[in-house]
């Protein structure tokens, strides 16, 4: 049988895409290892994801990024590039355990400098930060617990400005979006939460969205973009 008709995984085709378009990356793979080996779910955006955010955070020039959900800072990182020297990330964790070994990455990918870690419920964060009323984010990821997408859409729009960013991760979850379930148990909760955001994203009148479907190491998913007008 011929091994050139043998069908390709996704996950082939990202490590294909990383061997050619990334650079190596130790301390990246080091900072996986670390989140794993303290038993954090394995649940962080893939490589070329990571890329994705830094270069979305460069083309928006984005200098003030807030995110949400840090889980072990792989993606933290990754914006704390985009933003550069000068910039700075904001990132909400509710778990203690998960910012700990968040600040041990950023410090070992030394962007620590650039780096506010919020610990607690983000909800409570993002209320703390409407009223310190801080400079405005350029960019916002969005990527902790989905029941509360909707609300952390709408913060985001209030923290933002005209032209901020917005990405909001996990939006088709295998297809999940169009079955959400019973809403009374855990997986019909974040499905209601994932359609709710989808559905603010699309009504809310200071807000210009589309989502996109991807599939690779981390199967079928997707993710919104939005631009706050």
């Amino acid at each position: 049988m011929d091994s050139s008709a043998d069908p390709v995984t996704p996950a082939e085709v990202d490590a294909y895409f990383v061997e050619k378009l990334l650079e190596p990356e130790p301390e990246m793979d080091a900072a996986r290892r670390r989140a794993h080996e303290a038993g954090l779910p394995r649940i962080e955006v893939s490589e070329v994801q990571g890329k994705f955010l830094m270069l979305l955070a460069q083309i928006a020039s984005a200098k003030r990024v807030l995110e949400i959900g840090t889980l072990g800072g792989y993606s933290t990182t990754w914006l704390a590039r985009g933003v550069g020297a000068d910039g700075h990330v904001v990132t909400c964790e509710f778990e203690p355990l998960h910012a700990r070994v968040a600040a041990d990455n950023l410090a070992a990918a030394g962007v620590e400098d650039r780096v506010d870690i919020r610990i607690g419920a983000a909800l409570d964060t993002l209320d703390a930060l409407l009223a310190e009323g801080g400079e405005p984010f350029d960019l916002i990821f969005i990527d902790a617990d989905k029941e509360n997408n909707a609300h952390y859409i709408q913060s985001a729009i209030t923290l933002g400005h005209p032209g901020s960013v917005i990405v909001v991760d996990n939006v088709v979850r295998d297809g999940g979006v169009l079955r959400p379930g019973e809403p009374e148990d855990e997986a019909g909760r974040m499905l209601k939460g994932v359609r709710d955001g989808i559905d603010m994203l699309g009504s809310n009148p200071r807000l210009d969205a589309t989502a996109l479907q991807t599939v690779g190491v981390k199967g079928w998913d997707g993710f919104a973009l939005a631009v706050v007008r």
